[in-house]
């Protein structure tokens, strides 16, 4: 048999192999093919992974088992959202599941910040992060940054908005908004990404548009062969070449911020910063505090920036597109009698914020829809069972979907589609409390986030400030879809028209 039989029999052999496969798994939603496993089906449906990661885990009972191509870094995983796997996984059996080499790689621009650490040295982390933010003066100082940034720049942005009768992309105003108020707290430094007066001539900014971008690269190293991206990284191509540029800028950023605060330490003692307070904290001097800082402050602004306009963004859209719970809204705050003098809306204390249980409601429901970090990623450290019966092998990569969980119908109902604030307030007008390893948008077990609290102060800050002087209307037409990023933004932006509110 000559050279060219041999390589004709091979090809007839493997194409014949390949169709009988193909009309075996042409129903089945994610074929598992010889050396490349189901990863033609994750690249089909990247356009939408998220709403393919829900219905797949749906398909198979909320746990499944994804192949990947044959000896690589992504062979075997495991994806879930069954909330007794997440609550073993973060809480009962938390010791035995870390983050992995995978994640250090694939966040390897984090460092030695508190979301790259395991064991000991996380915990020492969070012990110190979590003591300075309870600190009274820390949280005047961020609850001041939101007053000011509401009454100086985000409300008359929009008042001069609504002047020029001008389509705004309200995601876009939110992100600016937040890294503000983030860097502000951060550094005492306020880089003023939005500017009132310049409405009609928002730029972009290289340093705020690096924070999303890097956060798709991420996404992308999730979901290809490590030697791929590996490969792209050292040949400056593609998703890595922009991430690179995106590293740069970000670092530009932070080191200009730092040196800022190094300048004044010396010149104005009153005016304090959170990263001020943490470098007051006896850190020592040398290469590797500098490095350690530069890693928390980044940690920090990416924890309070994304996360934070992206919920905001989500839960203007959906209040938008349903006027009955916006009217709601607006008559619990007047029932609250929380609105009396113009200028008193921007000063609520913290007991006016808890009398808006609807609002809370709403906020809730915005982020279990639409949870701005949408999927985590653990790593099994020894083999172990799961509470659906799957094995888990020592190594293996564990993925849990946020976004998958709140759309179960194991968990919310048969109505976990629909937006409905009333889903947490119980007969008597008090919260319903759900359990962390359910309502998961802000981590459960001892990985919770520390920020919780803040959070939805800042978000009823901003919903109460916004919805009370203006009316927010979707530009018809617009399309409204999750981004593929590992924070979950909206693709094409948040496209609105805003009016005058007549109370």
């Amino acid at each position: 048999m000559t050279l060219f039989e041999c390589i004709s029999l091979f090809v007839a052999i493997l194409f014949i192999t390949f169709y009988i496969i193909w009309r075996r798994n042409k129903n089945v939603l994610t074929p598992n093919w010889p050396i490349i496993g189901m990863l033609p089906s994750l690249f089909h449906n990247y356009s939408r992974i998220h709403d393919f990661v829900t219905l797949i885990v749906k398909h198979h009972g909320g746990t499944f088992h994804f192949k990947g191509p044959w000896f690589t870094n992504i062979a075997t995983f495991i994806i879930t959202s069954d909330p007794m796997n997440v609550h073993h996984i973060l809480s009962k059996n938390f010791i035995n599941y870390g983050k992995g080499s995978d994640f250090h790689e694939i966040f390897e621009l984090l460092g030695m910040g508190i979301f790259n650490l395991d064991s000991n040295e996380w915990k020492q982390e969070r012990t110190l992060l979590h003591s300075l933010l309870k600190r009274k003066n820390i949280e005047i100082i961020l609850i001041q940054n939101i007053q000011k940034k509401l009454e100086n720049s985000l409300l008359p942005f929009l008042d001069h908005a609504y002047k020029s009768v001008q389509v705004l992309d309200l995601q876009d105003i939110l992100e600016r908004f937040t890294f503000d108020i983030t860097s502000t707290f951060l550094f005492g430094l306020d880089p003023n990404c939005l500017d009132p007066y310049k409405f009609n001539e928002l730029k972009d900014i290289a340093f705020l548009k690096a924070v999303s971008e890097i956060e798709e690269v991420a996404l992308f190293r999730h979901s290809i062969p490590k030697c791929i991206w590996k490969l792209q990284s050292w040949l400056q191509i593609g998703q890595e070449k922009k991430g690179k540029v995106d590293e740069e800028n970000i670092s530009r950023f932070l080191h200009r911020c730092i040196t800022y605060i190094k300048v004044n330490e010396d010149v104005d003692e009153s005016n304090s910063c959170f990263i001020k307070e943490l470098m007051r904290e006896g850190l020592g001097k040398g290469e590797k505090t500098e490095k350690y800082i530069t890693d928390t402050a980044l940690n920090l602004l990416l924890a309070g920036t994304g996360t934070i306009s992206t919920g905001l963004s989500w839960f203007f859209w959906l209040v938008s597109t349903h006027p009955i719970v916006e009217a709601k809204i607006i008559q619990e705050i007047k029932d609250n009698y929380l609105a009396q003098q113009e200028n008193s809306i921007t000063n609520l204390s913290m007991e006016d914020f808890d009398k808006l249980v609807y609002l809370h409601g709403a906020i809730c429901e915005a982020l279990r829809l639409y949870p701005p970090v949408a999927f985590e990623h653990k790593c099994a450290v020894k083999s172990d069972v799961l509470p659906s019966g799957d094995h888990v092998r020592a190594n293996t990569k564990l993925i849990y979907s946020l976004y998958a969980m709140g759309r179960m119908e194991e968990i919310w109902g048969e109505d976990c589609l629909e937006f409905k604030p009333e889903r947490w307030i119980a007969d008597n007008g008090q919260i319903i409390h759900v359990p962390s390893y359910k309502f998961i948008a802000f981590n459960a077990g001892p990985r919770s986030c520390i920020g919780k609290g803040i959070s939805f102060v800042q978000m009823k800050m901003v919903a109460v400030s916004m919805l009370w002087k203006f009316h927010i209307q979707v530009v018809e037409g617009h399309s409204v879809t999750p981004r593929i990023s590992i924070v979950l933004r909206m693709e094409h932006g948040l496209k609105v028209n805003i009016s005058k509110r007549c109370i």
